[in-house]
């Protein structure tokens, strides 16, 4: 392996295209500048389409968990009851972030492995009138489900006023999101993964509804205020300083996007998630998901005959490519292939490749090629 070849195969960060890194390396600009304005009004009207919103979409420069805090911090207030659907670590960091700003916490568990089923959301919700909110993950990662958030939202609205808040961090620029159509009151994502851009930007969108919330809520916040960011987009700026570089970047991204064409892209993510999930079939490997929960932007298998993290040190030995292992209860029990942002089926086909060979290393009785076929089949039909 060549020491500085490398080749990230995670559900986040993801790599970085060579002409969205070039207009990252252009020279820095004011971000109170003619300039920096410019690139604003240039940028905002076309993040709507990527959120299914004639909304306003807010830059803030942090991390997509500050994005989810956000969320919170602008919608609660102490002692409000909320629910969190939690299919996995990052439901459970909904309930952390909660919890923190002293909302009454409501949790509807849902089995590791499985998404969230509407009618549980309606029937939970009927025992609990007073909830203000309801958080859901569209695709949690540390499962790789994707849940049905478009008949969630609508489940919740037939029972509830609730907000429906949606952690899209995962997902969001690798599948649909209509938000104004599905009834969705705020989403959140971050720039480090469908985006393919590096951490440091998140990206929330808020319905007209929600935004009547925020302007009445006496929360205390400061950097986290969304009405600073909804104020200051109206004059194509930020309330305080933006990663520039990002946002230069994030230009890109979007001609990127709008060049293959979102359709496009979600079918590009579908397709890498159903090359995979016919590899690991071929290869007797057992996948955490359903075929109906499973999300396009990453694969979980969960292993019976080796260790997972074994595998996953000889990808990176020989090969230079990092995957990801389980987290909490997972840990240690599972792998994650990300198929998610700046990747292509010829990526997948050499990551199955090179886990075919990891798997002889460990002795696991399969015959080179036979998961490397079965995606390959899956793409040839689908061209």
């Amino acid at each position: 392996m060549l020491p500085d070849h490398q080749t990230l195969r995670i559900p986040g960060p993801t790599p970085i295209p060579p002409s969205v890194q070039k207009a990252m390396a252009q020279g820095m600009i004011g971000h109170r500048s003619s300039d920096f304005k410019q690139l604003l009004q240039e940028i905002s009207p076309r993040l709507k389409p990527i959120f299914g919103t004639t909304h306003e979409v807010l830059l803030l420069t942090n991390s997509g968990t500050a994005g989810l805090e956000a969320a919170v911090v602008n919608s609660l207030q102490p002692h409000d009851e909320v629910l969190v659907l939690v299919t996995g670590a990052f439901g459970e960091r909904f309930v952390k972030i909660c919890e923190t700003y002293q909302a009454h916490v409501h949790r509807l568990d849902v089995q590791l492995g499985r998404s969230v089923q509407p009618e549980q959301v309606s029937e939970f919700l009927k025992q609990y009138p007073k909830v203000k909110a309801v958080f859901v993950t569209y695709c949690e990662t540390s499962t790789a489900v994707l849940n049905p958030v478009a008949e969630i939202a609508t489940a919740i609205h037939d029972v509830s006023d609730a907000l429906v808040i949606v952690d899209g961090v995962s997902c969001v620029g690798a599948v649909p999101m209509q938000m104004d159509e599905w009834g969705i009151d705020i989403v959140v994502t971050g720039s480090q993964k469908a985006f393919m851009l590096p951490t440091g930007l998140s990206f929330i969108a808020i319905s007209e509804k929600a935004q009547k919330i925020i302007d009445q809520n006496k929360q205390p916040r400061f950097y986290l205020d969304l009405r600073k960011y909804r104020d200051s987009i109206k004059e194509f700026s930020t309330p305080f300083t933006p990663a520039v570089s990002l946002i230069q970047g994030l230009q890109q991204t979007l001609n990127l996007f709008e060049e293959e064409g979102l359709e496009q892209v979600f079918k590009r993510h579908v397709l890498m998630r159903d090359m995979t999930r016919a590899a690991c079939r071929a290869l007797n490997l057992p996948l955490l998901t359903s075929d109906e929960d499973a999300s396009p932007t990453v694969t979980a298998i969960r292993p019976i005959d080796f260790q997972a993290d074994e595998l996953r040190g000889i990808l990176k030995k020989e090969f230079g490519i990092t995957i990801a292992g389980g987290q909490q209860q997972l840990q240690g029990k599972i792998f994650r292939l990300g198929h998610m942002g700046y990747c292509a089926p010829s990526d997948v086909l050499q990551y199955i490749s090179a886990v075919e060979i990891a798997l002889k290393r460990l002795k696991v009785e399969i015959e080179l090629g036979q998961g490397l076929k079965a995606a390959q089949e899956v793409y040839y039909h689908a061209i």
